[in-house]
């Protein structure tokens, strides 16, 4: 798995569509995604370089990023490229798979598509937060792990802006299974 993952976000991030994040409290198929470049992007966090909020990007491929957005809501990243190039792909939105019974009690939702259908929402309802940064994913033994998976048959491929960024805004590095429920909305 980690060979797929060592490539360019922008190469990486479409094809992680359909792939399975597991966390402490369940799994759902990926459905949305934002590819961040690392030093040649302006919208990544590893643009001007490491810091230690930063410092997993620039780990080997298959590393977690997890930061927090607002103060109140982590947000997932899969390191992608050559160590040191700071590349990742943003997790947007899952399709809850399997028992959601502990995601459901993490997040209380009044419509299911609520619970995953955005960054911060699939983070609480999988119970991932910033103690699994750095966490090698590709392993399948730690609390966060990512499964290989694929497009059903059927589905396309949408692309689009990034969303909630104020630099490099034109970049059409946003890529979801177009017409699925569980994508968030855009702003």
């Amino acid at each position: 798995m980690r060979p797929e993952l060592d490539r360019h976000a922008t190469e990486v991030a479409p094809d992680l569509l359909g792939w399975l994040l597991t966390g402490p409290n369940g799994a759902g198929r990926i459905v949305e995604v934002e590819a961040y470049g690392g030093a040649d992007d302006e919208a990544s966090h590893a643009f001007g370089g490491p810091t230690g909020r930063n410092a997993p990007m620039f780990g080997a491929a298959g590393t977690l990023y997890v930061y927090l957005i607002y103060g109140i809501h982590h947000c997932v990243n899969v390191v992608t490229g050559p160590i040191g190039d700071g590349q990742a792909v943003l997790i947007r939105a899952l399709e809850p798979i399997g028992d959601r019974t502990r995601m459901e009690a993490a997040r209380p939702v009044r419509r299911d598509v609520d619970l995953t259908n955005g960054p911060g929402k699939l983070c609480q309802a999988l119970g991932i937060d910033r103690s699994h940064s750095g966490l090698d994913v590709c392993t399948g033994t730690g609390p966060v792990a990512l499964g290989s998976g694929g497009l059903e048959p059927g589905e396309e491929v949408a692309t689009a802006t990034r969303i909630g960024i104020n630099r490099a805004q034109s970049r059409h590095w946003r890529w979801t299974i177009e017409s699925n429920p569980w994508v968030s909305r855009s702003r």
